[in-house]
């Protein structure tokens, strides 16, 4: 019972976190428009990043306490599978890590763009949570 309320949360933390990882990277992707009419955009990246300290960090936290408590019952540690997702969640975390950092520079009134590889973060977020998804399901070895 305690391992399906335990996958319970941990889905229920990822979903969130990654639609708040997601909200984050589209805002510091089209920060450099953004940045142009400061006036008007600064309540809206700040209330961003207020919404990503509150609600999308914890979430983090969340799926890696229970992640990794289901990976404990499961006995998976010794699975590549779990190896190799363990590998794009922490890439997946360090980009939160940036991407918060980024946001609190921008509601700081920074008007130096965020770098161009930016851009390409809600696509990196998208591919590593899809090879996560098969990861889990099809645990292809």
């Amino acid at each position: 019972m305690i391992y399906l309320w335990l996958k319970a949360l941990h889905v229920a933390a990822v979903l969130i976190w990654s639609s708040g990882l997601l909200v984050a990277a589209l805002t510091t992707a089209s920060a450099s428009k953004l940045v142009a009419d400061a006036t008007g955009h600064a309540a809206l990246i700040e209330g961003i990043r207020r919404f990503d300290t509150r609600v999308t960090s914890p979430a983090m936290f969340v799926v890696w306490g229970a992640g990794l408590a289901l990976a404990v019952l499961g006995q998976w540690f010794p699975s590549p599978w779990l190896i190799v997702k363990l590998g794009i969640v922490v890439v997946l975390s360090a980009l939160h890590g940036v991407l918060a950092a980024t946001l609190s520079r921008l509601s700081q009134h920074d008007v130096s763009p965020p770098p161009p590889w930016m851009r390409h973060a809600p696509v990196a977020i998208m591919a590593g949570l899809g090879a996560i998804a098969i990861l889990v399901i099809v645990k292809p070895f």
